[in-house]
Order: C-alpha cells, then structure tokens, then sequence
C-alpha cells in the first residue's frame, strides 16, 4: 500500500445514491425483489461509490454507507426497545420534524450488531491495497432521535455506548485501522445532557481502542440543512477534551469562518478541515478550494491537516458529488505542487 501523501483527501463517510439505486430501493420496500435482487443491488451500489472516490482520486475511501439512509436513520433497525413515533408534519419540505423518531419502551438494545462490521468487509473486498476509513453514529447521535419517557436517561445512555462500542471491537478484530465516530448530535445536545456530559460519552466510547479513532462534528445534514447554531466557538470547551487522533469539522459551508479554531485543535489532533460545501449546488473550482486549504495552513502544520468535505455526500445528486470530490483532489493537489 502506498504511503498518504502529504494533505490526504477523504469523504466524510456517506456517498450519494445513483438514480436506479434509488428508484431499487423503492421497489425493495414494494416487495418486488428477492433477498438475491436485494444484496445485487446493494453490492452493486458500494461498487460505485468505491469505484467514483477512486477514479475522482481520493487517498481514503469509505463504503459510502449506502446500506443507511443518511448515515444513521435506518440503523435504527437494529435496535430493540424503541417504538417509532410519527412524525407531527408530513406535508412539505423535507426536515428534521419529519425524520424518524423513537420513545424508548425498554431497554434499548441490538442483539445482531449495527451492521457496520459487514459494510467493513465489504468495503476491504472491494477496495483491496486501499487507504479505508470506517464511520458509524456515536451514541450522542442515536440518543437525539429518542425520546424516553419514563426511561432513565443514564442506562439508555449507557446501553448506547455498549452497543457502539461492541460494533468498534468488532472492527477492530476485522483490522479496521481508522474509525471514525459521527457525532453531529454534539452541537445540540440530547436529553438535558450537557456538554461535558456528551463529551465523555464519546470519549467512554472510543476508550482503548489502537485504531486510529477520528470524530466527525458538524451542525446537521438532513436535506442539506443545518439543525444547530453553527458557532465552533461555543464548542471548543468540549472539542479540546475529546480523546481522540482526529477531529473532522465543516468550514466550506460557513465562507470558512472561524477557522483560526483549528490552530488550538491541532495541538492536540490532526484535524480534517472541510474544504467542500456539500450543502450547495454551487460547484466549487479547483481553484477556490485550494484557497481554502491555504488559509487552513496558516493555521495548522501541513502534516497535521486532512482535507475533507463538510459533511456526506448522501444529500447531493451523484453527479455533483463526483464533480465536487474531484475539485477536493484537485485543490490539494494545487496546493502539494506549491510547496
């Protein structure tokens, strides 16, 4: 395997859903395919997604879950205990009013796993002699879309992060050497928890682990929209404890606002700044992204910064996401040949 090179580029996680993958899905849930249709279509997807991150050029390549619905909603299927709740709004514009939401009615568990080591192995087979990155939903980020009722919110929590945490060994039996936790619940955070309380859930979660562990904190990406006031600043308190190697924040979004944050980070991660606005249709040129990694360096040694996108892929069409990842390869590499 070749080494990264300086100012490596990923995505965050999730890719974008071809058309006829999305049109399958449909007739998935009418019925109309076999268990045999259903893993062909499914394999065949995740070929895709490898085969675009590859051929766009990025040094790191996830699966781009495309075994989720952005990123965490149908895992939801894997946990016993909870009873959906119907959404108060049907009507209109897609939101976070409308994604799924859960009561908790016991305790809350996932006796097959989360499904994230299979995505792994998967993604090994098909992406062989490749960087890999792996992300799952940390527990802050299952737990806001619950609502207990008369549970206590310490054993639900509690139960969250054994259940993360059994699927982190279980990649790290399966030789996964960069995880990443996705924690866009932090900016809002769940349950009455407080910051520092949804700081050390995190930590208890990657604790141990040899893995390279990475979190990803953004301000929500339901239909490219945001759910969280996007100030880094109040969150800094919080993101300076994380025990973690890597911390992944959006920028691009944010006309890169606030990025003198990443000097005070980098003394204690590596940081994998967002270079890519994936909440705009706007199609980023090469050259506007290799300003935006040139002002991340005046803030962060160069062997310190990943380059990255401000969140998934999986609220853009297909063709834009290619188009956009190859200005992210692009950019860095504008910006190696400089230096």
């Amino acid at each position: 395997m070749q080494p990264l090179p300086l100012l490596p580029t990923m995505g965050v996680g999730s890719y974008a859903s071809p058309g006829w993958f999305v049109s399958g899905r449909a007739r998935m849930r009418e019925g109309d395919f076999g268990p045999a249709d259903i893993d062909e279509m499914f394999e065949d997807a995740t070929r895709l997604a490898i085969a675009d991150q590859i051929e766009a050029g990025l040094d790191i390549v996830s699966d781009g879950e495309l075994h989720r619905q952005r990123f965490v909603f149908e895992m939801f299927q894997h946990l016993q205990g909870l009873k959906r709740v119907a959404p108060g709004r049907k009507l209109g514009v897609p939101g976070y009013d409308m994604a799924p939401h859960f009561m908790v009615e016991s305790a809350v568990t996932a006796p097959r796993g989360l499904g994230v080591i299979g995505e792994f192995q998967t993604l090994k087979r098909l992406a062989p002699g490749r960087h890999l990155k792996v992300a799952l939903p940390g527990p802050v980020t299952f737990a806001g879309f619950m609502t207990l009722g008369r549970h206590d919110v310490g054993e639900t929590i509690d139960a969250l992060i054994g259940i993360v945490r059994s699927e982190l060994e279980d990649l790290a039996a399966a030789g996964a050497d960069y995880v990443q936790l996705d924690e866009p619940g932090l900016p809002e955070t769940p349950l009455g928890l407080s910051l520092d309380d949804c700081v050390a859930v995190i930590n208890r979660t990657l604790a141990g682990f040899a893995f390279r562990r990475g979190v990803h904190v953004c301000f929500g990406n339901n239909a490219g929209r945001p759910m969280a006031d996007r100030d880094i600043a109040r969150l800094m308190p919080g993101l300076v404890a994380l025990k973690a190697d890597e911390i992944s924040l959006e920028f691009a979004n944010r006309e890169m606002a606030q990025v003198e944050v990443m000097a005070e980070l980098a003394r204690r991660f590596d940081v994998a700044a967002g270079v890519i606005d994936v909440k705009n249709f706007r199609l980023e040129p090469k050259e506007a992204v290799a300003q935006r990694i040139e002002l991340c360096l005046k803030h962060v040694p160069a062997d310190r910064l990943r380059l990255t996108a401000d969140c998934g892929f999986s609220a853009l069409p297909r063709g834009l996401a290619r188009r956009k990842m190859i200005a992210l390869v692009d950019g860095a590499r504008m910006v190696r040949s400089a230096r």
